[in-house]
């Protein structure tokens, strides 16, 4: 083999090995940086969202519909603290759903999206305020849409029995669409026939709801 030959396949071997191991340093960098962004994410989320805690929390198993694909969502157990006060328990439920994705792909709810509010009427009705960023940063689609409107429903409608509907309101306000597609000026059905159940004064002990189930919602 010619030495000028052997002396170029030398230099190629040598500028592989360097593009290597500075391959790899880049991803070990990437990954870093990754796992800061997400611990200050977190950080910052726990900031504006606090987890919801009460002095009736009981360690339960709630039903969490996260995507399993980009047109299809799927319950997921979880054992969480829950209050036994409905109105709580709502909140600690959705805080979980928006909250604590197993993986990033499986978010349905934009990840600066928070709870604002949540009411239960005498007849079943729940209203979920949520921000702004559930309508700006929810991808604009039918399919994403409706993949956050499904997961939020589907999860109240499997965890607390007692609410027959949902409304869902912005920052206050009922707005026409949520990103352009999906209607949410109406309700959203989660168990239509379920009994009216008197809500608790407040102070007083709620009664413990039964046993979750699923229902399919609009």
């Amino acid at each position: 083999m010619p030495r000028n030959l052997k002396i170029a396949l030398g230099i190629l071997a040598v500028g592989v090995l360097i593009g290597l191991i500075s391959l790899r340093g880049l991803h070990q960098r990437m990954l870093h940086l990754a796992e800061t962004q997400a611990a200050e994410e977190k950080a910052r989320r726990e900031v504006l969202a606090p987890p919801i805690s009460t002095p009736t929390d009981v360690k339960s198993r709630a039903q969490i519909f996260w995507a399993v694909s980009p047109d299809r969502i799927a319950s997921a157990d979880v054992q969480l603290g829950l209050s036994a006060d409905p109105v709580q328990r709502a909140k600690q439920i959705l805080h979980s759903l928006i909250e604590d994705p197993p993986t990033a792909e499986q978010r349905t709810v934009p990840a600066d999206a928070t709870l604002l509010a949540f009411y239960i009427l005498p007849d079943g009705t729940a209203i979920a305020d949520f921000s702004d960023a559930l309508a700006s940063e929810t991808p604009s689609g039918i399919l994403s849409e409706q993949l956050t409107v499904s997961s939020i429903t589907r999860t109240l409608a499997s965890n607390m029995p007692s609410l027959r509907r949902l409304k869902i309101l912005v920052h206050g306000q009922e707005v026409d669409t949520l990103a352009g597609h999906v209607d949410l000026t109406g309700f959203f059905d989660l168990n239509p026939n379920a009994p009216l159940v008197p809500l608790p004064a407040p102070g007083a002990p709620a009664a413990a709801p039964s046993a979750p189930q699923s229902k399919p919602s609009r």
